[in-house]
This record gives C-alpha cells, sequence and structure tokens, in this order.
C-alpha cells in the first residue's frame, strides 16, 4: 500500500527536436497523417471527378487545371498519402493477427512499407500525371 502512495518522480523531455522516434513510430505517425489528410481532402477529389466527368468541356477545364504543376504536387502528395496509408494499413493487418510484431520484423516492415509506397507512387506518378 505504501508503494501506491508514493509518486514515481519521471524523467520528463518535453524538447521536441531531441525525441528520436523508431522508424516504427514514424510510419504510424505518418499512417495517421495521411489518413487524415485522404479524408479532409475527400471532398475535393470528389469534386474533381463529378466535374471531369459532368460534360466534355468541364473535362477540358479539369484537364487545363490538372496541368498546372502545383496541382500535379498537390495530386502527387494525395497519391503518396493514398499508396503509403493503403501499404501501412496491410501491415497493421497483419500485426492485428500477431504475424511481425517482434522488433525486428517490425523495422523490416516499415522499411518495406516506405519502399513500397514510394516505389508505387513513382510508378504511378509518372503514368498518371506526365
Amino acid at each position: 500500500m505504501a508503494e501506491l502512495s508514493i509518486k514515481k518522480k519521471r524523467p520528463k523531455n518535453l524538447d521536441l527536436t531531441t525525441i528520436r522516434l523508431p522508424l516504427p513510430g514514424i510510419l504510424s505517425i505518418l499512417h495517421r497523417v495521411s489518413g487524415a489528410g485522404l479524408f479532409l481532402c475527400l471532398p475535393l477529389l470528389l469534386w474533381l471527378f463529378q466535374s471531369s466527368l459532368a460534360t466534355p468541356e468541364s473535362f477540358a477545364t479539369f484537364k487545363a487545371v490538372a496541368a498546372h504543376p502545383l496541382v500535379k504536387i498537390l495530386l502527387l502528395g494525395l497519391l503518396w498519402a493514398f499508396c503509403h496509408h493503403f501499404c501501412a494499413g496491410i501491415r497493421y493487418l497483419f500485426l492485428d493477427v500477431h504475424m511481425g510484431v517482434d522488433l525486428e520484423s517490425a523495422r523490416l516492415t516499415s522499411k518495406i512499407v516506405f519502399a513500397v509506397s514510394i516505389a508505387l507512387t513513382v510508378i504511378l506518378g509518372v503514368a498518371l500525371l506526365w
């Protein structure tokens, strides 16, 4: 009982620039960020899709807007977010069934997710945007 009443003095590190997350931690944060970004950009993506299918004139307008370099960068970022979120989601499905939960395989699968999502983004970006 006496142990419960004594508070442990734990070290506190509030300097975010000195915290070094492991690769699976970075992957987890980016998975959440990419999911939130995709969710917030969903109305924009649906509007772009609808406007590209409405009439031939709106499709021509869509092509003109999509040809702008800043729009291409935005679409490439959304493409990366989708690829990363998809690949990381598959990794988390395997973690849910207790496959790859040890430290070495968690680090390896994190590296694989980053490599595959970047490769898919490059391949799909070249095929779709340029």
